[in-house]
């Protein structure tokens, strides 16, 4: 699989650690040049460095995806920095607020909206000035990156509504572009080792300890484990390649059977 995308150019929005990080390393790994965006500016030229130790250019683009007026221009940064843009993965998303704020019965109407505007749709915004690009070469790949909240219930109300929405955008957006050669997928992970998942703060609201909370997670899937994000990265090279070229509008399930 190692040059499956020799001569592409992918932006990994949130790909500063976790999941994006595997992503990122995965698709410079198969040949492409890749652009991490994040908030974190450290965590990216981390990244950054890794990818430029496999050969491949990478460039770190500070950006905060919570700012509809922030999204555009360095969407575009990316595309001038790489010499265009074929890949597109929309992976930055997580909880916002905590306690009293995102009780389903009183949540707070701002910390809502925004959770919404987070996980589904500065995706929308990032897309919508990705795709110029995809469509002037004929040939795109846009990755959207799920969650096993986003074919169940039982998570937070703003956030679990934000990944079945993110689903049904994947599926109508994978309609609207698949005549300039453009496939759309999400790829959803479950119970991930990521910096994400708190332990600790699981454990509180179940009464239990941390090493509990992580037995209950375990659980939940067939294989009873915790998926490690570098088990998303074959995939999303597949999902991004010639050779996914006849999957799209498609939620692929990488989560060891999360509640099947």
């Amino acid at each position: 699989m190692e040059q499956l995308l020799a001569g592409k150019h992918a932006l990994v929005t949130g790909g500063g650690r976790g999941i994006g990080r595997s992503i990122a390393l995965a698709l410079a790994r198969a040949g492409a040049d890749v652009a991490v965006a994040a908030r974190t500016v450290p965590q990216l030229e981390a990244v950054a460095g890794e990818i430029r130790a496999l050969g491949r250019r990478a460039f770190a683009i500070p950006i905060d995806l919570t700012r509809r007026d922030h999204i555009e221009e360095r969407v575009r940064q990316a595309a001038e920095q790489l010499g265009g843009l074929d890949i597109l993965v929309n992976n930055a998303g997580g909880n916002i607020g905590e306690g009293a704020q995102i009780d389903p019965v009183t949540y707070d109407p701002q910390t809502f909206e925004d959770c919404l505007f987070f996980n589904l749709t500065q995706v929308f915004y990032v897309t919508r000035t990705a795709l110029p690009y995809m469509i002037k070469n004929n040939w795109g790949r846009i990755l959207n990156t799920g969650s096993g909240s986003a074919h169940r219930g039982g998570a937070i109300l703003a956030y679990t509504a934000a990944k079945h929405g993110l689903i049904g955008y994947t599926r109508s957006l994978a309609y609207g572009v698949a005549r300039y050669g453009i496939n759309v997928n999400v790829i959803n992970p479950g119970w991930t080792n990521t910096a994400m998942v708190d332990w600790e703060r699981m454990a509180k609201g179940m009464n239990t300890t941390a090493e509990g909370a992580r037995q209950f997670a375990c659980g939940q899937s067939i294989q009873r484990r915790i998926i490690e994000p570098d088990e998303l990265g074959p995939m999303a090279v597949l999902l991004c390649s010639n050779a996914g070229s006849a999957i799209t509008g498609q939620v692929v399930f990488v989560d060891g059977g999360f509640k099947v």
